[in-house]
């Protein structure tokens, strides 16, 4: 099966392709990025064909696309995508608004292609575990989940609002409130939120906390910053815990892996030894292309995940509570 790249402007695009040329039966065949030193670099070390137009690209006979674009771009090139009859894998926020990413579902549905998320957080190994022990009711009646995604700042356009469309707390909200919906299977309904600048950034936010309500009476807060120094072992976090009245318990999603002290580098770092998750979410669509069934995740958990971030940042400039649609 033959797949496309479109755009390396988000790093996990390197992740994906290595994963692509790792999977037995899939083919990474063309890149397209519109920078072109970039992107030649990317389709030499991937073995891949290079087109500076991404529209170039969608006129090859591919099996389907990822999407690493910066965010603000996300949608016109989803909907390129459908309409060239290609399905998509989006990296995540889904988008930076609303009409944007119903715009983008909507296409998807009309072109009859499959539209997925890169939520990769689902398929790690632990978190998986407590989505197991959840749905198995062995934590009882669920009260309250906590969750956190602290990271580094990565810089770039990411710190450019116009592109990115927020700064950490869109970054680094949408993975753990996409947890949260998946382990409880209900939608947000409120949302209470302090947002600030606080770790380095400029012109854009860099921390935040989330109060959230679920239409089920589970309350959760959720923790998202970049507020990891560049000396700090590891890129960043996602943990959630999970409070029911029969127990509680905790997912490290990057908690499986070894502490390398080297001489080379005289830097500590974490090198993971777990099963890769973006691995697992690329297998995972390649296997919905392949099979034609419905995404593991939808276009639709990425608006809602989105609407929270979103509704974060108007809680925050408003200092007050933000419902959500019903």
């Amino acid at each position: 099966m033959r797949f496309g790249i479109v755009s390396f402007a988000h790093m996990h695009a390197y992740s994906y392709a290595e994963c692509l040329k790792a999977l037995e039966g899939a083919e990474l065949a063309a890149v397209a990025d519109e920078d072109e030193g970039r992107g030649r670099a990317a389709a030499q070390r991937f073995g891949a064909a290079y087109f500076r137009d991404y529209q170039d690209l969608l006129r090859l006979d591919l099996d389907g696309v990822i999407i690493c674009s910066e965010n603000a771009r996300h949608a016109e090139m989803v909907v390129a995508a459908a309409e060239a009859g290609k399905h998509v894998l989006c990296e995540k926020p889904i988008a930076t608004s609303v009409p944007d990413a119903q715009r983008m579902i909507d296409a998807c549905r009309e072109k009859g292609v499959h539209l997925q998320i890169a939520f990769p957080c689902r398929f790690n190994p632990p978190v998986r575990r407590v989505k197991e022990a959840v749905a198995r009711g062995a934590l009882g009646r669920i009260l309250a989940i906590r969750g956190t995604n602290r990271g580094q700042n990565p810089g770039g356009w990411f710190a450019n609002r116009e592109l990115s469309g927020g700064g950490a707390v869109l970054d680094h909200t949408v993975h753990v409130v996409d947890l949260m919906r998946w382990y409880l299977g209900a939608e947000v309904k409120e949302v209470y939120a302090e947002v600030d600048t606080r770790f380095g950034a400029r012109d854009i936010d860099d921390c935040g906390l989330l109060m959230l309500e679920f239409d089920n009476g589970v309350f959760a807060s959720h923790d998202p910053s970049w507020s990891r120094c560049r000396s700090f072992p590891t890129w960043g976090d996602v943990t959630v815990e999970v409070i029911g009245t029969d127990g509680v318990m905790r997912a490290d999603a990057f908690a499986q892996h070894l502490t390398l002290y080297s001489d080379e580098t005289g830097r500590v770092s974490h090198e993971a030894w777990a099963d890769s998750m973006d691995m697992l979410l690329i297998a995972d669509f390649v296997d919905m292309v392949q099979s034609g069934r419905p995404p593991s995740i939808t276009g639709e958990d990425g608006l809602r995940a989105m609407e929270v971030a979103l509704a974060a940042y108007e809680s925050a400039r408003t200092h007050r509570p933000v419902r959500l649609r019903a």
